[in-house]
């Protein structure tokens, strides 16, 4: 996945070949530049290069822009708000295996105690928000 990731951020396309492949003006992607919605790599010679990354941003951008009708100014208070998702969401991703590797630990210490408890303690486990709120959503669908 790192090595993915990696990928994704090596700069491959100029900004002619990014321009033809969107049927934008290149002075467009200068705007996007100038206005902070997209970092391209440069090289030594101050090429913009941009990386596949920077092509999946563009699509966004240019289907908040050309189909919803969304401003630049909103373009960037929905990228910022998104980076901020994903931020929380790594957060969050690390804060469920912190605590499934803690109750795990405790589980593992208390496997004796339990086993001579007089009542057994159900295993416990941990469910991803997203799947909670699916399950949730499609029993209410189903119920009705």
């Amino acid at each position: 996945m790192k090595k993915d990731k990696k990928r994704k951020k090596e700069p491959l396309y100029m900004i002619g070949a990014v321009s033809r492949m969107f049927n934008i003006h290149p002075q467009t992607l200068r705007l996007y530049e100038r206005e902070g919605l997209l970092t391209p790599s440069r090289t030594e010679g101050k090429t913009r290069l941009y990386s596949q990354e920077d092509i999946e941003k563009l699509e966004f951008i240019l289907f908040l822009t050309r189909e919803l009708g969304v401003n630049l100014a909103g373009v960037d208070a929905i990228l910022r708000m998104r980076e901020q998702m994903m931020q929380m969401q790594k957060q969050i991703e690390y804060l469920l295996e912190y605590i499934q590797e803690e109750i795990k630990r405790r589980y593992a210490e208390s496997v004796e105690e339990q086993q001579n408890a007089l009542m057994r303690i159900p295993k416990v486990e941990i469910t991803r928000v997203e799947e909670y709120m699916y399950n949730k959503y499609r029993k209410e669908q189903e119920g009705d």
